[in-house]
């Protein structure tokens, strides 16, 4: 019997526990999901999902439940290898919250590891901003950073959160001033709650924490219009008129419309890169290579996991496998999100 160690990681919460082949403490599951094992099933606040055999059912007498068993019963996406595992929201319970428009809270570290909360925010008119330092809007900061400046007195402010380790974001960050929150987030995890499959993506959240224009691309300035071919001034006028005076660019049907509620597969994909980073970080490399592929396989057009993965995989995000990439993105149609102040075809 194989009697190791495993460390679960969902959302920001990780936890080490023994791994007896494949079966992990109760409360442990418990500890990361919110999810109880209970006579009549699984449940979570006043949803329970029954399971054939009750509290019987994938748990023996030690108290220990099969992981994946207990991942198949709620049909969340679960990757695991090298003593690692990594489990997310189903695609269905993610969809479920992006419908309701509720802004998802997280919490992440800036550069320096001290940790800040969306919810720190709460009681102003906000934009989300998501930037990688693989991507050409790592040069953007300061132009956010000024449209914040100009904005503040209107109770608006933008948390800005990079796709990063904090050692590949660190000397954008140190471009702009310490008052601007920016945090690092190298697990992806506001990519997974907020279904953001691009760079620089944008999410404007109301003083109640409801998501109020959807994702979008939308660029800080015009450094790279020639390549993007979106116009800037279009998202920050519109930004300017909802923060100044309440205008919105759709009401909450437009938003939901606008959305994009990730499949199993995508949802499925963003597991698999979480575990080929975190093997990486464990020097576990080539591991960390099949994972990272099986991640490319299943979300194939996402820039966040792909382009977002091509440094940790030898490539240049840069370079002709970008363009490879790009030109498959567009020969495929261009699927996503962006939308606002496009004259071409957008990044």
């Amino acid at each position: 019997m194989a009697d190791s160690t495993l460390t679960i990681h969902s959302g920001e919460k990780s936890v080490a526990v023994p791994d007896v082949d494949g079966r992990v403490p109760a409360d442990a599951i418990e500890e990361l999901t919110g999810w109880v094992l209970k006579p009549e099933g699984w449940c979570r606040g006043a949803i329970c999902v029954p399971v054939r055999g009750g509290t019987a059912a994938g748990v023996d007498d030690a108290g220990l439940v099969d992981l994946e068993a207990f991942a198949a019963a709620l049909r969340l996406p679960l990757a695991s290898d090298g003593g690692v595992a990594v489990l997310a929201e189903s695609a269905a319970s993610r969809a479920e919250s992006m419908a309701s428009l509720e802004a998802p809270d997280f919490t992440l570290s800036d550069i320096d590891g001290v940790a800040h909360s969306l919810s720190d925010t709460r009681g102003k008119k906000r934009m989300l901003l998501t930037w990688a330092s693989w991507c050409g809007c790592r040069h953007e900061l300061p132009a956010w950073q000024a449209l914040q400046r100009e904005l503040e007195p209107f109770d608006f402010t933008i948390v800005a959160v990079a796709l990063d380790p904090a050692d590949e974001a660190r000397e954008f960050i140190e471009a702009v001033d310490p008052s601007f929150v920016a945090l690092v987030d190298p697990d992806h995890v506001v990519a997974e709650r907020y279904g953001l499959v691009n760079v620089p993506s944008t999410v404007w959240i109301d003083e109640h924490d409801h998501v109020v224009r959807a994702p979008d691309i939308a660029p800080g300035d015009d450094m790279f219009r020639e390549f993007t071919a979106i116009d800037s001034s279009v998202h920050h006028d519109q930004l300017r008129d909802w923060v100044r005076n309440g205008v919105l660019p759709s009401d909450e049907d437009g938003v939901r419309a606008d959305q994009q509620p990730p499949s199993p597969e995508e949802q499925q994909a963003r597991v698999e890169r979480r575990l080929a980073v975190t093997l990486r970080r464990r020097g576990q490399e080539d591991l960390a290579e099949v994972h990272f592929a099986r991640a490319s396989e299943l979300a194939p057009l996402d820039w966040t996991i792909n382009r977002g993965s091509m440094r940790y995989r030898g490539g240049d995000p840069f370079g002709q496998e970008f363009l490879d990439f790009f030109e498959g993105w567009k020969a495929a149609g261009r699927p996503g999100y962006g939308r606002t102040g496009i004259d071409g075809d957008p990044l």
